[in-house]
């Protein structure tokens, strides 16, 4: 599916076309909306400023992030995108579309100039055929485009927009070749700092206590296996390559992200201080600067080479001021961003999608309901506090492993509610709304954060946080650094989503579990 003889291409320039709405960005997100609602009966044109395949950063998705995809698919109709919602489905049935197989989270920490010092591993399935998966992205954009495409959604490439004007009936807008289009309604997916925050010359707005972060990435061939050099023990959860790997250094962290197609995916987001040491804007040369500040890492990449170009960028975090308006909206991947750590983005993001999708379909355009922004801000907010709390203490394993349970325990509680037919009990990202995890989970950032709290202390409040919706048993810390997927621990905490032991088998059932 590569190659832009795959797509119907737009060529000769017209001079005004009518559509409901207007979609700029064509990353997943973009293509999902644009599908769904012309499967709701609007006409839409998918407008992209550059052209596939391209390379994206957002490669890693989550157990909720499949499990958004699966139910946005089933219940908008979409059978090219149920197959890329497990490792297993995506490998039967589009195996020529990069892939990589993601079992879990996996934590690996490192002092400067010292091998690594410990670990943390954290699954997300018991078996690959369930397992969750690394988008590809020139791959997994390029076959959503083509879907939607196929769909009847326009689409326009190579394309770049500005506002011509805009009044009550919607946008006129007009691209370099003179060509106008109006719609009335437009659908910002054009990712941070994107088209409506420049077009509309929207303020951006900080996360309160983040830290200024840089990143710098490429793909690369050649990567070493962690488990290669350091082994992997038969009683860990998964192999630990066979994951979201983050290597944690005070400071700024790296990930590792392989694919199926030999390619692996690598960067870091480190702190500005940390960035000016490293000289980071200079690319390969500031790579090779942090590899030597670690050298486990630096043995995985002896023998490997980048064959994407390094991309330096000097600000990660992003929040705009404002999330919709009269016949426009942002995703939430255009409306924020916080930083890669934790594979947030495609579970914020498709949330965003969920909620938009039912706007459309309640028939509540041109003027969102205000819960959408509110929820899209909260969301951000919550989980850049948390994200912050992380940086905080980088160099300490034993609270930053802890943090990571609130994300843990919030992500699983939100899954199983959904699997069991109870969304009420989650409907935000992090439950950030519950009257309970809420204040707890942003107390314990606040704590950590300030790192006045004694460790103990902090400890206790984490552990308690979580303990009215941990279904995964994250709570046994006989079980650190390696916590397991497995279908007891959800079958003995059912009660705390209301539910019998009989539901939760059902729903592991009904789950492939």
């Amino acid at each position: 599916m590569r190659g832009r003889s795959f797509f119907r291409a737009w060529i000769a320039p017209r001079v005004k076309a009518d559509f409901d709405i207007a979609v700029v960005g064509s990353g997943f997100a973009g293509s999902l909306i644009a599908m769904i609602a012309r499967r709701l009966g609007r006409s839409v044109v998918m407008i992209e400023r550059g052209r596939h395949p391209r390379f994206a950063i957002g490669e890693s998705s989550t157990p909720l992030a499949n499990l958004l995809l699966d139910e946005l698919a089933q219940r908008y109709d979409l059978p090219g995108v149920r197959p890329l919602c497990k490792w297993g489905a995506w490998q039967e049935s589009v195996a020529h579309l990069g892939c990589g197989l993601k079992r879990g989270f996996t934590f690996l920490h490192h002092a400067p100039g010292q091998p690594f010092a410990d670990e943390l591993l954290v699954a997300a399935s018991p078996r690959d055929a369930i397992a969750d998966t690394h988008w590809y992205r020139p791959d997994f954009d390029q076959h959503l485009v083509a879907q939607a495409q196929q769909m009847g959604v326009e689409f326009r490439d190579q394309t770049e927009l500005s506002i011509v004007a805009r009044d009550d009936a919607g946008f006129t807008l007009g691209d370099q070749r003179g060509s106008t289009i109006h719609a009335g309604f437009v659908i910002d997916a054009s990712g941070p700092r994107g088209f409506l925050h420049r077009a509309l010359g929207l303020p951006e707005r900080e996360f309160a206590g983040f830290p200024k972060t840089q990143a710098l990435f490429a793909h690369f061939s050649g990567v070493e296996k962690w488990e290669a050099r350091h082994g992997a023990s038969a009683h860990a959860p998964y192999p630990p390559d066979d994951a979201a790997v983050h290597h944690v250094f005070d400071g700024g962290w790296i990930w590792v992200l392989r694919f199926n197609n030999g390619l692996t995916s690598a960067g870091a987001a480190v702190t500005d201080e940390v960035a000016a040491e490293l000289r980071l804007h200079e690319g390969a040369a500031a790579w090779t600067r942090l590899l030597e500040r670690l050298p486990s890492v630096r043995e995985l990449f002896v023998d490997a080479a980048p064959v994407t170009p390094f991309t330096h960028q000097p600000r990660v975090a992003f929040r705009a001021s404002a999330v919709a308006g009269r016949n426009w909206a942002m995703l939430p991947s255009a409306a924020g961003v916080v930083d890669p750590l934790l594979s947030t983005g495609f579970p914020l993001t498709l949330l965003g999608v969920e909620r938009l999708a039912q706007i459309i379909e309640d028939g509540c355009l041109p003027d969102l309901p205000a819960d959408y922004e509110r929820l899209t801000f909260s969301e951000l907010d919550t989980t850049a506090a948390l994200v912050a709390a992380l940086y905080a203490n980088m160099r300490e394993s034993e609270i930053f492993s802890a943090l990571t349970l609130l994300y843990f325990a919030a992500a699983s509680f939100s899954e199983s509610a959904r699997r069991l037919h109870r969304r009420h009990l989650a409907p935000s990202f992090l439950l950030c709304e519950d009257v309970r995890f809420g204040p707890a989970l942003r107390r314990c950032c606040e704590d950590a954060l300030n790192r006045r709290t004694p460790r103990a202390e902090l400890l206790a409040r984490v552990y308690a946080a979580i303990e009215p919706f941990d279904v995964a048993g994250l709570g046994r810390r006989e079980r650190h650094p390696w916590y397991p997927a497995l279908a007891e621990d959800f079958l003995d905490a059912a009660h705390k989503l209301g539910a019998s032991r009989e539901d939760a088998a059902r729903a592991l059932a009904a789950a492939g579990f």
